[in-house]
């Protein structure tokens, strides 16, 4: 596909992650042939049915340069993947677009388990370990989760 726009200068190392079950942090850098002019504007979409949102929170840098987004309230809904734009402009050329699908159950951050407790039995060499599995941001079943314990003896 031919994109309209100076080369290099669409964004580049996009990521995101949903951590604290509802907000998500998306951040990029900008690319590095675009003229130092350039501004970028992130949209996104839930599904191919769902509106296109603009950020309403930019991360910026020193040059007030839009180079990230903060969501909050952010759910995950299915297992559809969601659309991600970055588009830029500039008064020097025209900027390529950044566009990109991602699984949003694949970005999560889990929270740590919840209510942990230890019952250790006196002249026995066992102890009881419980917990009740993390918040998520949507219903995961618990045979999905794997866990790690590890015990230092002191």
């Amino acid at each position: 596909p031919v994109f309209a726009g100076m080369n290099g200068s669409a964004i580049e190392n996009f990521s995101c992650v949903i951590y604290n079950i509802s907000l998500m942090n998306c951040t990029w850098q900008a690319g590095r042939d675009a003229p130092e002019d350039t501004q970028y504007f992130l949209y996104w979409q839930y599904s191919r049915y769902d509106d296109a949102m603009e950020c309403e929170l930019y991360i910026k840098d020193e040059n007030d340069r839009n180079m990230g987004c903060r969501f909050q309230n952010v759910t995950i809904q299915t297992a559809v993947d969601a659309y991600f734009l970055v588009n830029g402009s500039s008064n020097e050329s025209l900027i390529q677009f950044y566009d990109k699908y991602i699984k949003l159950y694949e970005i999560e951050i889990l929270t740590a388990p919840l209510n942990v407790t230890v019952n250790c039995i006196r002249d026995s060499a066992g102890c009881i370990i419980k917990w009740q599995q993390p918040l998520t941001s949507y219903w995961k079943e618990g045979k999905c989760f794997e866990y790690e314990i590890r015990i230092q003896n002191k």
